[in-house]
């Protein structure tokens, strides 16, 4: 019998351990943010300070929020001022980033050009921010003796290898899936990743690369999804194969920063942990309800209470178990988790999330992200 995996919860901790040394980071049962886990991080790039790029982005803020709330001296970098930006300047001029770099142990680069900026900028702009700015930043690191390098990259850049054709199973998706991307966003994080295991060869530079899911709060970019679901209904439905809380994508990129140095290089796939497994791909793109229905009995019920729908088919299903397993990430919010909390009438996101809340990507309308 399959089990839905989730870390155990005592008295609103997750208690896991890294290399045998025990740390507890609180969760959001308690209604904390993971700060406990910060001693620990810090502890594992002696003491230096990090710099955060995009700190005025969605994950940015979230991670500056973490690290600040311990007290440790953090660099946040942006194009865009904030409260979590001490640096306002571009990852692509190199003055700005060796000032930014200046006693600096460990980067978490979350800077980047989503593919909301597809309809407002132009190719050229996605290859100077996403490669360009990716070069600067792990040649000045090199030089600044950086210890360890996080890249926030995104599950978009398996590009066309995510969807399933029509009749097919739906794809199971681990870090060996080949990445076919689909547009200029996915080609330009796919070329960063590169520029970055070729750093870490070639500067012996520790990186490690998170692909992540979806963690925004926005609503879904496609009409059809948004005119027949309820925002919370899809973003629940996510959790299944697609979606991340932001708390928990904070936590994993903590732990590949501290973890960065012995490892060398990787990539990781981070979302919320499947209940699917391989076997069930032929039956998620035919009835994804059943299966649903199948290791949730009781989703059914709460769903019909909120007049709420499952998709009908999944197309693809992330898997997180390399991340788990090498990082000792342990995500709470699952879907089991989730569907509970619904059934209590609490919220489904994580306090970190809702006070980073919606960002928007500039000042222009150009669709359902983008307005700032």
């Amino acid at each position: 019998m399959r089990r839905v995996w989730s870390p155990a919860i005592v008295a609103g901790e997750a208690h896991r351990s890294y290399e045998g040394l025990p740390f507890i980071y609180r969760r959001s049962v308690s209604g904390e943010l993971p700060g406990s886990l910060v001693p620990f991080i810090m502890s594992h790039v002696e003491g230096g300070k990090i710099l955060v790029t995009g700190s005025s982005g969605h994950l940015g803020e979230a991670l500056v929020r973490t690290l600040r709330g311990d007290g440790h001296e953090i660099v946040g970098l942006d194009i865009l001022p904030s409260p979590f930006t001490t640096v306002v300047g571009s990852i692509t001029d190199r003055n700005v980033v060796r000032q930014a770099l200046d006693g600096v142990a460990g980067v978490l680069h979350t800077a980047a050009l989503q593919k909301p900026h597809i309809g407002s900028h132009d190719r050229q702009s996605f290859v100077d921010t996403n490669v360009t700015g990716t070069l600067v930043l792990v040649e000045q690191a090199s030089i600044a003796g950086v210890r360890s390098f996080v890249l926030t990259s995104s599950t978009s850049a398996f590009g066309r290898a995510l969807s399933a054709q029509p009749g097919a199973p739906a794809n199971w998706i681990t870090e060996e899936t080949v990445s076919i991307p689909r547009n200029i966003y996915g080609v330009t994080k796919t070329a960063a990743e590169d520029v970055c295991e070729l750093a870490s060869s070639d500067l012996d530079l520790p990186v490690v690369i998170l692909r992540t899911a979806r963690f925004f709060p926005e609503p879904d970019d496609l009409d059809e999804i948004r005119s027949e679901y309820a925002d919370e209904n899809v973003k629940v439905n996510e959790y299944l194969y697609r979606r991340v809380d932001i708390e928990d994508a904070v936590a994993v990129h903590l732990l590949a920063l501290a973890k960065a140095p012995s490892i060398g290089f990787s990539k990781y796939i981070v979302s919320a942990t499947t209940p699917f497994d391989p076997s069930d791909v032929v039956e998620l793109a035919l009835d994804a309800p059943s299966v649903v229905r199948r290791l949730f009995p009781d989703q059914s019920a709460e769903y019909a209470r909120r007049n709420w729908r499952m998709f009908p088919v999944l197309d693809r299903v992330y898997d997180n178990s390399r991340a788990r397993r090498e990082l000792d990430w342990a995500p709470l919010y699952d879907f089991r988790y989730v569907l509970d909390r619904l059934k209590c009438d609490d919220e489904t996101r994580s306090l970190l999330s809702r006070t980073v809340g919606a960002k928007g990507y500039h000042d222009k309308t150009t669709g359902v992200y983008t307005v700032r």
